[in-house]
C-alpha cells in the first residue's frame, strides 16, 4: 500500500475522530474528550508530516510518533467505551480504523528501517 494511502486512510480516521468527540455529551469527561482528540487527530498529522521529512531517520521517526498517537488512541477509545462516554459500536468501528492504520505503520516503519540499512 502507497504512503499516499496511510496518508488518505488517516485523515479519515482523524474525521472519525472528529465526528466521535463533538458527539459526546457526558459533561464531566471533557478531559478524556481532549485526549482523545489529541490522540486521534495526531496519527494523521504525524503521517502527513513524515512525507516532508528531512531525511530517513525523520520519516522513521514520525511514522514512529504516529504509531503510538494511534496506541494511545485505542486505549482512550477503550476507557470511554467502558465508562458509557461512547458505545461500543462506536468504539469498534474507531478501532477498526486505527488498527488498519496500526498495521500498515509498523510495515511502513519496517520497510524503511530495511531500506535505511541498505
Amino acid at each position: 500500500m502507497s504512503e499516499n494511502k496511510l496518508v488518505e486512510m488517516s485523515f479519515e480516521f482523524a474525521k472519525c475522530i472528529v465526528n466521535l468527540v463533538d458527539g459526546i455529551k457526558a459533561p464531566k469527561s471533557s478531559y478524556m474528550i481532549d485526549q482523545l482528540a489529541r490522540a486521534g487527530t495526531s496519527v494523521g498529522a504525524n503521517i502527513h508530516e513524515a512525507q516532508y521529512a528531512h531525511s530517513k531517520a525523520d520519516f522513521i521517526a514520525k511514522l514512529e510518533i504516529a504509531l503510538k498517537e494511534a496506541n494511545e488512541t485505542s486505549y482512550w477509545l477503550k476507557l470511554m467505551a467502558e465508562t458509557g462516554r461512547i458505545n461500543e459500536d462506536q468504539r469498534q468501528e474507531a478501532e477498526r480504523l486505527c488498527g488498519t492504520i496500526r498495521r500498515l505503520l509498523i510495515a511502513s516503519c519496517s520497510t524503511a528501517k530495511s531500506n535505511q540499512n541498505k
